[in-house]
């Protein structure tokens, strides 16, 4: 999905300045995103968004708000079966087609691990969309004002008060210091339980920047009075999350601070979180969210004072966060690092996969030399030889309709079958969008060659185009440990 190529791959958006080498984020444990995880940011065409969403079907929509929204945001599947999150701009917001694209280029190359990255727009006609990961486990809001099983932990409510003061200090460092209404709805939970903060909150609503969809009781007084957002705004936003975090509950601003005047910090904090918290951490947190919601915009904190203030709040690190939030997961642990085919097949690159088939040609299979070990020369061979040779010659320039019927007319003259034209026919099968025929020979490959990473590789392909992400995992993790498994003979 990744493309070296994008058309907006050079495109600076016209609010950025150049990078400070001085100024350094605080990354934290390890935060830089895996560039084989997340996709170069592109542009989409509209057929493949629409198809993505089933045509923007109300069925797939997960803004909080849903259709009433003024800009929707909708869960959709690409054609490389990543999930992805699909923000649709209300008409005329952005009437300047380059000027959208530029500002999202520009939102697009801002990649953190809490961050809930930007991988792509759409400008078509009316049509103004942003695509960003998907993130499975819901909002803040969800979990502290709406929860089922469980309040949030107080420990919990501390990590999601740091992770977002480091999303914003790297912001901050790659010169994007405009959050726009930062609030419960814009954080939310991934895979593995770690709050991140939206990406879509970097890119304005609209093309003058005047949309702010908060309660205006929540609203910085700088916007109030000037209908602009400054850097200090994103301060008071965040105290304002901060005041969501202490109590549970959205309570205005001004109520709070009247609470924490009269010395009543305890009539701000959430009961059931009685406990849990230790009084002078509470306090602490208070007087943050309390400099963060001063008045005027210069007496407030900068980012880098947040961070300093809540890192020693932090008392259980070493729990996962889906542990401290309840939720059941099951950790996917590779085996070994990936090859770049593992890679390849991780993210659904089927080009990349035809590629490393042609280099790979017929080498793994016992009689390489002749590649497919025929003993005699006779005019049936011959003609097998010259379907195999046809089918190869349509495989490689992606003819995958004249390379399955080459390969099937093969397979039924053969008498050994080859593991590598199932696996082509299989990608093929693929290419055309029929997993269920592509599943059958890659399980066929397995059966002519029994430890072929390869025909494991192409199972999970098949059954992720299936739906079957678990086992299409347990079938990539077999590829890896018999991909290992090679190596290590090699170097005995």
């Amino acid at each position: 999905m990744g493309c070296l190529q994008s058309k907006t791959a050079n495109v600076q958006s016209p609010d950025q300045q150049p990078s400070h080498p001085d100024s350094k984020p605080d990354l934290g444990d390890g935060n830089q995103v895996d560039p084989d995880q997340v996709p170069a940011f592109k542009e989409y065409e509209l057929a493949e968004l629409r198809a993505a969403t089933n045509g923007f079907s109300s069925e797939l929509i997960v803004s909080e708000s849903g259709e009433k929204a003024p800009n929707v945001v909708y869960r959709g599947k690409l054609r490389s079966n990543r999930l992805v999150a699909i923000k649709r701009f209300s008409k005329q917001s952005w009437p300047d087609r380059q000027q959208f694209v530029a500002e999202a280029a520009g939102v697009g190359k801002v990649r953190h691990k809490r961050l809930v990255n930007l991988i792509g727009c759409c400008s078509e006609g009316d049509e103004r969309l942003l695509i960003a990961e998907y993130i499975p486990n819901d909002t803040l809001s969800k979990h502290l004002f709406h929860w089922d099983k469980q309040p949030l932990s107080w420990e919990m409510r501390v990590r999601v008060a740091y992770h977002m003061a480091q999303a914003l200090d790297h912001c901050n460092a790659e010169n994007r210091k405009i959050y726009h209404d930062l609030n419960a709805y814009r954080i939310l939970f991934d895979e593995e339980g770690d709050p991140r903060l939206s990406s879509f909150g970097l890119m304005k609503n609209s093309r003058d920047g005047k949309s702010y969809s908060t309660n205006l009781a929540y609203t910085p007084p700088e916007f109030l009075r000037t209908g602009r957002v400054i850097p200090e705004s994103v301060i008071y936003s965040y105290g304002t999350v901060l005041l969501d975090l202490l109590s549970g509950k959205h309570i205005p601003p001004s109520h709070a601070l009247d609470l924490i005047r009269g010395k009543n910090v305890l009539l701000v904090m959430d009961s059931s979180l009685e406990g849990q918290y230790a009084n002078e951490d509470a306090t602490a947190l208070v007087e943050l969210a309390s400099k963060c919601l001063q008045y005027e915009a210069r007496d407030r904190p900068d980012v880098k004072f947040l961070l300093t203030s809540v890192s020693p709040l932090q008392k259980q690190t070493e729990v996962a966060s889906h542990v401290l939030m309840g939720l059941t997961k099951t950790p996917v642990v590779l085996p070994t690092t990936l090859s770049p085919l593992g890679k390849a097949c991780s993210r659904m690159d089927l080009t990349a996969v035809h590629d490393i088939l042609l280099k790979t040609g017929y080498k793994d299979e016992e009689g390489a030399e002749n590649e497919l070990s025929f003993q005699e020369w006779t005019q049936q061979v011959q003609d097998m030889l010259n379907t195999k040779k046809f089918g190869d010659i349509a495989f490689r320039d992606k003819d995958f309709k004249s390379a399955i019927d080459c390969y099937s007319k093969l397979v039924s003259m053969m008498a050994v079958p080859s593991g590598t034209v199932f696996v082509r026919r299989a990608l093929s099968y693929l290419m055309l969008d029929q997993p269920e025929l592509a599943l059958r020979d890659a399980m066929q490959a397995q059966v002519c060659l029994p430890e072929w990473p390869m025909a494991f590789y192409m199972q999970a392909l098949a059954l992720s185009k299936l739906g079957m992400e678990t086992d299409a995992q347990d079938m990539l993790n077999d590829g890896a440990s018999f991909e290992a498994k090679k190596q290590n003979s090699w170097r005995n």
